[in-house]
C-alpha cells in the first residue's frame, strides 16, 4: 500500500516564471526589455503580428543558425512574454511548438511605431485562440510556402523573397473584391515576379475553387494591374482535378488574360523541396515548350503582363509589412 503518495504538483512539468499579462504591458516592464531585445527579436515579433503564427521549425529555418539556438532564444522570449506558444495535438509523434505574439511583444511594436497599444488591434485571447481554430493547418501551411523560400535564400540558393503580405493585410487592401491567402514578390537573376497565392487543402469542391476566378478578373479590371494567381495543392491528383475546373472557369471569363494562372502541388517538391524550383505549370497559355517552370520564369508564360516595378500598393496600414528576411547581423549570431 502506498503510504506517501507523490503530490500532484510534483508530476507537473517545470514552467518558467512569467509576468502576468497586465504587468508585461506596463511602461516600466517594456523599458526593462529595451536592453535585452535584439533586432532579430523585434523582427520575430513583427512577423508574428503579420502572419499570426509560425512554428519553431519555421522560425529556426528563417533566422537562426541551428534549431538549438532558436529554441533557446525563443524560450527566453516566451519567458519575457514577447511571444506565447502552444503545441497542437498530433496523432503520432509530437507537433512542433507553435508561436504567436504575446502582450509585451505587441506593446513593443506599438511603441516603436508611435502608436497606442490599443490602436494596434491586438488581443492576446484572439492571438492564442488560433490554437483551436479550424484554419490552423491552413495558416501554418500557407506560411510554410514562404518560410521555405526564405530559408532557401539563406542557404545560398538563387533568388530572394522581397515582399510577403499576410491574408489579413491582403483583406485590408483587396477584401472588398478578393481575399487571397497571401501576396508576394520573388526576385531572381535580375527579374521579379509577383503573385497572389491560393493555398488549397482539398476541402472545397473543384468548381468552388474555380468560382474565385471572376473576382480576380474584377480586381485586375478595377486596379488596372494584372497579377498572376498561383494555386498550391496537397497532391498531384488534387492539382489535376482542380486544373480541369480552373480551365473551364478561365474559359468562361470575358477576358481570361486578366487572370494568369499557374499551379503546383506538394508532390512536385519532393525533388528539391523549394517552391522556387521547376514546379509551376501555367494554365491557359500557348507556349512553344509546354511544361513546368521555375517561379522566376513564370512571367515568360504571360508576355502581356507588365514587368514588376515600384511598390506593391499604397500603404493602407498603420504598421508596414515586415521585411521577409531577418536582420543579417543577428542571423549570423548564435543566440
Amino acid at each position: 500500500m502506498i503510504t506517501n503518495p507523490t503530490p500532484q504538483r510534483a508530476l507537473r512539468a517545470h514552467r518558467p516564471p512569467r509576468p502576468t499579462p497586465r504587468a508585461a504591458a506596463t511602461g516600466e516592464y517594456i523599458a526593462r526589455l529595451a536592453s535585452r531585445l535584439t533586432a532579430r527579436d523585434r523582427w520575430v515579433a513583427r512577423m508574428l503580428h503579420e502572419h499570426k503564427i509560425l512554428t519553431s521549425a519555421q522560425l529556426s529555418a528563417m533566422a537562426w543558425p541551428s534549431p538549438r539556438s532558436a529554441n533557446m532564444r525563443l524560450r527566453e522570449l516566451f519567458i519575457w512574454r514577447v511571444v506565447d506558444r502552444f503545441q497542437p495535438y498530433a496523432p503520432s509523434g509530437s507537433a512542433p511548438m507553435h508561436y504567436v505574439l504575446d502582450t509585451a511583444g505587441a506593446a513593443i511594436l506599438a511603441h516603436e511605431d508611435g502608436l497606442d497599444p490599443r490602436d494596434l488591434g491586438y488581443r492576446h485571447e484572439r492571438a492564442i485562440g488560433i490554437a483551436h481554430s479550424l484554419r490552423l493547418a491552413h495558416t501554418v501551411g500557407t506560411n510554410e510556402v514562404f518560410t521555405t523560400l526564405i530559408a532557401g535564400a539563406r542557404r545560398g540558393e538563387s533568388g530572394q523573397l522581397t515582399t510577403w503580405w499576410s491574408e489579413a493585410r491582403c483583406a485590408r487592401h483587396f477584401g472588398d473584391i478578393v481575399r487571397p491567402d497571401a501576396y508576394a514578390r520573388w526576385q531572381e537573376a535580375g527579374s521579379a515576379v509577383e503573385w497572389f497565392l491560393e493555398y488549397d487543402l482539398g476541402t472545397e469542391r473543384p468548381d468552388r475553387v474555380a468560382a474565385k476566378l471572376p473576382a480576380y478578373a474584377k480586381l485586375a479590371t478595377t486596379t488596372g494591374i494584372t497579377t498572376p494567381l498561383l494555386f498550391w495543392f496537397p497532391t498531384a491528383r488534387r492539382e489535376a482535378a482542380v486544373r480541369r475546373a480552373l480551365t473551364a472557369g478561365l474559359a468562361a471569363l470575358d477576358a481570361p488574360a486578366l487572370v494568369p494562372l499557374a499551379t503546383t502541388s506538394a508532390d512536385h517538391l519532393l525533388a528539391d523541396g523549394t517552391p522556387a524550383g521547376t514546379h509551376w505549370l501555367p494554365l491557359g497559355t500557348h507556349r512553344a515548350a509546354p511544361g513546368r517552370l521555375r517561379l522566376a520564369q513564370l512571367p515568360t508564360a504571360w508576355p502581356h503582363i507588365a514587368p514588376v516595378s515600384g511598390t506593391p500598393a499604397p500603404n493602407l496600414d498603420q504598421l508596414l509589412p515586415p521585411s521577409p528576411t531577418p536582420p543579417a547581423a543577428s542571423v549570423r549570431a548564435g543566440g
